[in-house]
């Protein structure tokens, strides 16, 4: 069992600056993949995010491209997402979610359901 833990989130004017941190205990953490995740009242969630186990590889949905950058720290066990020009679209509960994985493909890993442990969210609330 992997735990992940989040946190981070709280409320923001439009074009501010968060930074989510995700926890993640109870295994090997660099035999992950890790994705961060969105989800708004009412939909889906949606990938924003994801990362190799040793972070040399990222990719990112074209929504936060240029405004993201997800980051991990394998000897702290925690994988990070920096958010820069937040926008009211933003808005949403974000996750992190784990996939044991050592390879790597790129433009892979965007569906919540291919992985296999969540986090419960933090809320990230941008005002307009």
């Amino acid at each position: 069992q992997v735990q992940l833990v989040e946190s981070g989130g709280g409320l923001v004017q439009a074009g501010g600056s968060l930074r989510l941190s995700c926890a993640a205990s109870g295994r090997t953490f660099s035999d992950y993949i890790m994705g961060w995740f969105r989800q708004a009242p009412g939909k889906e969630h949606d990938f924003v995010a994801v990362v190799n186990w040793s972070g040399t590889n990222t990719d990112y949905a074209d929504s936060v491209k240029g405004r993201f950058t997800i980051s991990r720290d394998n000897a702290k066990n925690t994988v990070t997402l920096q958010m820069y020009s937040l926008k009211p679209e933003d808005t949403a509960v974000y996750s992190c979610a784990a996939l044991r994985s050592k390879v790597y493909y790129r433009g892979s890993y965007s569906r919540w359901d291919e992985y296999d442990y969540w986090g419960q969210g933090t809320q990230v609330t941008v005002s307009s």
